[in-house]
Formats: C-alpha cells, structure tokens, sequence
C-alpha cells in the first residue's frame, strides 16, 4: 500500500502528457479513423506512438539529470537551435490554444444544451475560469486536479468502450464502399492523424517544463528509473485511449456511409448523438462527459504549458531581463496568452482553419529538426554516460526521424503539387 501510495504522488509530468496530449487528436481524429477506416487505423496510430516515444522521454530524461529545462539544452547547442524552438513557440502562441477553445467552448454549448450563448463569449468564459485556476493553484493544483480528471476521463472511455463493444458495430449499409485510404484524401488524413499523434514533437519541451516544476514541489529527488517509469505510464495511457476512441468511432459509425463533419465541434457533437442512438439515451452523459473532460483538460495543460515554455525561452535569449524569472511574470503570461488568443478567436473565427495549417504545417515540418535536437541534448557533455539512453533508445530515435523526415517531405510534396 505505501509503494502505491508513493507511486500515485509520484504522478506529474507523464500524468500532464497524457492530459495535454489526448485532445482533438484523440477524440476527432482517432475517433474518425476508426468511422471512415476501421481496425486497419490501429497501425498508424501504434507506430506514431512508438517512433515519437524516443523525443518526449528525452525531455523527461534530460531534465531530471540536469536540473534544467529542454530549452537550456537547445540554447547549449548553440542559440540558433533555440530561436527556431522560440518561432515554432511564438507561432503555436497564437494558433494553438485559440483552436482548443474553440473547439472546448462548442463541446460545452452542444453536449450540454447551453441556449442564447456565442461561442466567443462561452471560450471567454473558459479562459477566465481555466486562468483563475492556473493563477490560483500554479503546479501542484494542476497536477492534483488532473488525477481527478483523467480518473473521471479514463474510466467515462472505459465504460463507453465496453458499451458499443457489447452492443457490437452498427448495421453495414446496404452497398457500403470502404473508403481507399491510399488517395489524397486518405492520404491527408493519415498525414494529420501520425502528425498529431500523440501530439507534435515540440510538445517535449512542454513536458520538461512540468519535470522541472516537479523536481521543485520534491522534498527528495526521485531516482531517474522513477521519473521515467511514471512517464512511461502517462504514455502508455495515451496510446490506450486513442485506440478506445477508434473503437468507439467503428463500432458507431463504420459500414454507416454517414457524410462526417470536417468541423470539431460537429464532428464530436455528432458523435455523442450517434453513439446514444446505438446504445440509448441513458448513456449520453457518460460519452458527453468523457468528450469535454477530453478537451477542457487538454486545454488547462497546453495553457499552462505555453505561458511556461515561453517565459522560459524568453528568460534564455534575454538573459539580462530577469523579469522574466519572477513568479508574477507566470500570472501575466497566463493572462496575456487568454487575452491574445481569445481576440484571434473573436477575430479570426472564419479563418480558424488557416492559422491552425499554419501552425501544423511548421510542426510538421519542423518535427525531425526537434527530433534531432532532443537526441543531441540528452547524448551531449551536459548528460553523465551514465543517464544516457541506450543504444536500443538511440537507434529507435534515428528511425522516427527517418520515419518523421519521410512524412514532412511528403507532407511538403501534397501540399505544394
């Protein structure tokens, strides 16, 4: 009982990952691979957890043994490793929490029926909310509430899983054609689903900034097998739910030729509401709870995540401002980012889609350049040979660059022809 108790205290960093990581690449993509493509779609989401493993863990690693954030580690490499992490930063800044929330706030109007409320004034309200909690609590409220959360989220998808297993898949249509998954089309949504899966590369700094967080809440630095082991586990959670919601998503709607919105918020409104045709109206609070825990969680994280890692860079090009090292600065980061992002996504609400390609065609791209750059950190003179990966690490490291340089070159290729 004392090693599970210490064990569940342990919980940080991983706990964050799986929280950040299991948001509309969970449940709009694998939920869609699984409608439009069924069992096959497991391949790709397994080998994109397995050929990007190498880059997170290197965050949690690199940390631990040194004491100092991954964006240390690049500024070591030299600083012009770190200014590109600092752009694909500045753009995630003012891409990526605008589409959470937008996509937050419309799960929360649609699932819970919420009448004579915009969808910017619902996201304002989320903002507020998720800010005051961040300012309030800091580290150690976000990691105890996620706990809760992710309890409440894994056992809603458990349950919902076993649900439509038991039921067993809806009836094929009459004259239903499998969908090619080898042409454009396809092909796209198989570039968004491994690109997106488990989340983008750059997100290993955001991991290292709660490992350093961490170590700080310690009394007592944890072993390095420790650290890893409770990554590990985070990790491992990600993948697991992502394979629940594919099922979720054949056993709803594969064979059903159901034209499927191209929008998130629909897309999982949708969802909701097919799932309790097949199962019964009793279950909808368990899929609609599960769906916005999913997402306001995913939010809370990258929010949190975001105003650290970009304090953090900016504290490393601008070392002679030591503002940026003060506690008060972390509460104006966190309210800067909420104003900034909830003005583009009152402003920009029809463009949305467009500053979200922007934002994933640079992670895309970019991903085997940060790939590298976590290899390089955790084998360099700041880390002991000791507290180096092994061999095995190293190797799996150089193919999911491989395998992350073919995707970005096609990638480029689709987009560009």
């Amino acid at each position: 009982m004392a090693k599970i108790l210490y064990f569940i205290k342990s919980l940080g960093p991983g706990l964050l990952f799986a929280s950040m990581a299991i948001g509309t690449s969970h449940l709009v993509l694998s939920t869609k691979a699984g409608a439009q493509y069924g069992w096959i779609m497991i391949v790709p989401i397994v080998l994109a957890n397995i050929f990007k493993y190498p880059f997170f863990e290197f965050g949690v690693r690199y940390t631990h043994v040194t004491h100092t954030s991954l964006i240390q580690g690049y500024l070591n490499l030299g600083k012009r490793y770190l200014w590109l992490y600092a752009v694909i930063t500045l753009i995630s800044t003012f891409t990526i929490l605008a589409a959470l929330y937008v996509v937050t706030a419309g799960l929360l109007l649609n699932l819970f029926n919420i009448p004579n409320v915009s969808l910017p004034l619902a996201a304002l309200g989320l903002f507020i909310f998720i800010s005051a909690l961040l300012i309030i609590g800091r580290y150690r409220f976000l990691e105890d509430s996620l706990k809760l959360i992710i309890s409440v989220l894994f056992l809603a998808l458990l349950a919902t899983t076993v649900l439509v297993l038991f039921k067993g898949p809806v009836p094929v249509k009459t004259g239903f054609s499998e969908p090619k998954l080898f042409n454009e089309a396809g092909i796209l949504f198989l570039i968004s689903l491994i690109g997106w899966m488990p989340t983008a590369v750059e997100a290993s700094g955001w991991v290292s900034m709660w490992s350093v967080e961490k170590l700080k809440s310690n009394e007592t630095k944890p072993p390095l097998k420790a650290a890893l082991q409770e990554f590990n586990l985070g990790y491992i959670l990600t993948a697991l739910l992502a394979v629940f919601f594919l099922i979720i998503g054949l056993m709803t709607l594969y064979g059903t030729a159901t034209e499927l919105s191209g929008n998130a918020v629909t897309f999982a409104d949708q969802v909701v509401q097919l799932f309790t045709a097949h199962i019964g109206n009793w279950a909808y609070p368990i899929i609609a709870i599960a769906a916005f825990a999913t997402m306001f969680s995913t939010c809370m994280t990258a929010h949190d995540a975001v105003s650290r890692v970009s304090l953090d860079v900016l504290s490393k090009l601008f070392p002679q401002n030591s503002s940026y090292t003060k506690k008060s600065s972390f509460v104006l980061a966190v309210l800067l980012l909420a104003l900034i992002n909830w003005m583009v996504l009152s402003a920009f609400s029809a463009n949305m889609g467009n500053l979200v390609a922007l934002a994933t065609f640079v992670s895309f791209v970019l991903a085997p350049v940060v790939g590298w750059m976590n290899l390089k950190t955790v084998t360099g003179k700041d880390v002991p040979q000791a507290y180096r990966p092994r061999k095995g690490l190293q190797a799996l490291s150089f193919l999911g660059m491989f395998f992350l340089t073919a995707f970005a070159l096609y990638y480029c290729w689709v987009l560009f022809n």
